[in-house]
């Protein structure tokens, strides 16, 4: 038996085989959960269809996460199929691609306004919808970036967002902790990896590549990595873990200055 056998996972933020979420969904699926997934309209569907049915996914459904009605649709299509879940994984964000290149100062309000939306409170709405769905027990996950509580170049509006969802991961996992369900709520702080969203992030060739310099194992990250970080978050083995960033990439967070001699 794995660790996650019996449970249910609703995984959001599925782009393609290189994305964080798909590792997530490998080594849950790989630790015996049932998983479901959502996409992010049609244009997504014929590469994330074929990734779910590759691990006996049968629930795959579009979401746009800016939309209520469509979080309260697919809440209800959850309810049908598995009545209850266990696990709920948010691996969304977005941000204008320009907002991106130059200097953070630059951002519109209505580009910031859309970041936010999208990548921060997109997780606050999930979790309040699947409350109700969710297992006694259960754990909610989101992923973050070291940029929320340091200035990474050209990370910009994105940083202050990750920066607003790890405050919302304190402030969930202290409302739904106390709830009658006792559920939990964390985020992992990945390195950068080579998916469809740092490609968007000017200069992201160079970021991954001094990574691989300065962090402490003296590589990258993948998502394999945050994906069996994952499965222990949100299994019975993190039972007491709660509120909490945790950090995978390969301790370049806790690094001053690496000198290679």
């Amino acid at each position: 038996m794995g660790l996650l056998t019996g449970k249910k996972a609703l995984i959001f933020g599925v782009a393609n085989d290189h994305s964080i979420a798909w590792g997530i969904a490998q080594a849950l699926h790989r630790e015996g959960a049932t998983l479901g997934f959502s996409y992010a309209g049609e244009k997504f569907e014929r590469r994330v269809r074929p990734l779910a049915e590759s691990l006996d996914s049968t629930f795959i459904e579009p979401c746009d996460v800016s939309k209520d009605e469509e979080i309260a649709a697919i809440v209800e299509k959850t309810r049908a199929q598995f009545g209850e879940v266990d696990i709920l994984v948010h691996s969304i964000a977005f941000a204008n691609r320009d907002d991106l290149a130059g200097a953070y100062h630059t951002v519109s309000r209505a580009n910031f306004a859309l970041a936010m939306d999208v990548s921060v409170y997109s997780f606050t709405a999930l979790a309040n919808a699947y409350l109700p769905l969710m297992k006694p027990g259960g754990s909610m996950l989101t992923l973050t970036y070291l940029g929320s509580v340091r200035a990474v170049s050209h990370y910009n509006v994105m940083g202050v967002a990750k920066a607003a969802l790890e405050a919302s991961v304190r402030y969930l996992a202290m409302d739904f902790g106390t709830h009658e369900k006792h559920l939990r709520v964390n985020a992992i702080s990945a390195g950068p990896i080579r998916t469809l969203a740092v490609a968007g992030i000017a200069g992201s060739r160079s970021l991954i590549s001094e990574f691989a310099k300065q962090s402490m194992l003296g590589r990258n990250i993948t998502i394999d990595d945050v994906g069996n970080a994952a499965a222990y978050l949100v299994s019975d083995l993190a039972a007491g873990v709660t509120g909490e960033i945790h950090y995978v990439d390969a301790g370049f967070n806790v690094v001053g200055m690496n000198i290679q001699e």
